[in-house]
């Protein structure tokens, strides 16, 4: 295809070239070039970008791949973007496989809701659309002013499950905790398999972290307000007559699995791997009981710290992750890391939003659960 002739060009920002390698990718199954420009970081860790050729009235998708260093990611996102911008771009779409900062989309103690306010350097950027997939929460969209296409890996995974497990139909899907059976439920059903939730006090979800709110309730003393501060740690009476009921703390059962496991294939599913140490308890618990074979599939692939150590030694026959974050580091130091391509379907939005068509072809068969 003719670069100039096709009304839109795509662009990675990525500094490093192993991040560029899915922007590759998609740019080979379009047919077009991937565009010229530089971004590298100064002497003083600046980000410069500089576009080689003109964008003028044209339509720019922007690839951008997150490696581990992820403010440097954002920062060549939000640079680039501009530049695009200020050259006098038509529309500027940004697509962002993996979301960073995705797991601060709830307030935490006196924190903030970083992914909100990621959202809102994007549009002022001049980002105008985001293409991404498995949001950790879909309620992320919300905080975008503009269209967010939220694609789903999910059929990949199946279609990889279906394929490359031998006797598959005798496997059992896996929450490692009650906040994922909802993901592990719509990948039971899919593939017509069971399910087991793994439930108890060895497991820490995001549901169960404090949220700091220990402050005593709003008192006031009851012969008015006399202009006076009460010295450090003193607290005035609260108002006659009210007594507040007491919140009971938290308290788990003992670790148990829901569903029976012996001597099946057990298939933990999630959206992250990053720490692997749920994983790495919930493969040894399913090992306990019963389960002959342990697989962890997951969209992003984030494998942080020692985490292909730690997959090597466990009991994990395999964790299966996409191309949405590169990992090609961490396959090297562990092989039971596969790694799916998921750049078709990102390919395929871009084509369908190029050409103003519908994105529906690309949810089927999609629950909102997934």
């Amino acid at each position: 295809m003719n670069v100039a002739k096709s009304g839109y060009r795509v662009f990675s920002a990525n500094s490093s070239v192993a991040c560029t390698e899915l922007a590759k990718k998609i740019t080979e199954r379009l047919g077009v070039e991937l565009g010229k420009s530089v971004v590298f970081q100064e002497s003083n860790r600046e980000t410069r970008v500089d576009v080689k050729e003109s964008v003028r009235g044209q339509t720019i998708f922007i690839i951008q791949t997150i490696p581990r260093d992820v403010n440097t990611a954002i920062m060549e996102l939000l640079v680039m973007a501009y530049a695009l911008k200020t050259s006098c771009a038509k529309n500027i779409i940004g697509v962002i496989p993996y979301f960073p900062y995705s797991k601060q989309c709830k307030m935490r103690k006196r924190g903030s809701i970083v992914s909100k306010l990621l959202a809102s350097m994007l549009a002022k950027a001049g980002i105008t659309h985001i293409i991404t997939m498995d949001l950790h929460q879909k309620e992320i969209q919300g905080f975008f002013s503009f269209p967010v296409d939220n694609l789903r890996a999910s059929p990949f995974l199946i279609q990889y499950i279906q394929e490359e497990i031998p006797d598959y139909r005798n496997a059992i899907i896996v929450a490692k905790s009650p906040s994922a059976a909802k993901r592990a439920q719509s990948y039971a059903e899919r593939l017509r398999l069971g399910l087991a939730v793994i439930h108890g006090e060895a497991q820490c979800s995001e549901s169960d972290m404090a949220d700091g709110r220990h402050s005593p309730p709003c008192v006031r003393n009851t012969t008015g307000h006399t202009g006076l501060e009460l010295p450090p740690g003193k607290q005035q009476a609260p108002f006659p007559g009210i007594e507040l009921p007491i919140m009971m703390a938290k308290e788990k059962p003992p670790i148990t699995v829901v569903g029976d496991v012996g001597g099946r294939i057990a298939i933990i599913v999630d959206d992250i791997i990053d720490d692997v140490g749920d994983f790495v308890a919930a493969a040894e618990i399913l090992k306990e009981r019963g389960a002959y074979k342990i697989y962890v599939m997951a969209t992003h692939g984030l494998l942080s710290a020692d985490a292909p150590r730690l997959i090597e030694e466990s009991a994990i026959d395999e964790v299966v992750v996409t191309n949405t974050v590169p990992h090609e580091v961490q396959k090297l130091q562990c092989p039971k890391i596969k790694t799916v391509d998921v750049s078709m379907i990102l390919a395929e939005a871009i084509r369908r939003i190029h050409n103003g068509e519908s994105m529906a072809y690309l949810f089927r068969n999609i629950t909102t659960d997934d």
